[in-house]
């Protein structure tokens, strides 16, 4: 039997994180991080079927030009 090894990618090399994944990264709320997804037209937002991702790139340019989130 072969044994599946799972790759752990950090977090600076994804494409996409979960909202608890950019919460870690960003020293944002969770809560917080979720009312910015649900806003119209959210640059960095990204929905697989029900679930929402952030588009990490995005994101860090999104923070880059906030002084107040």
């Amino acid at each position: 039997m072969c044994a599946q090894v799972e790759a752990h990618v950090p977090i600076h090399l994804k494409m996409t994180l979960t909202i608890k994944e950019a919460a870690e990264y960003s020293s944002i709320g969770i809560n917080k991080i979720d009312a910015m997804l649900k806003q119209p037209n959210c640059p960095f937002v990204l929905f697989v079927r029900t679930r929402k991702l952030v588009k990490r790139r995005e994101f860090e340019e999104y923070i880059r030009h906030k002084l107040v989130i």
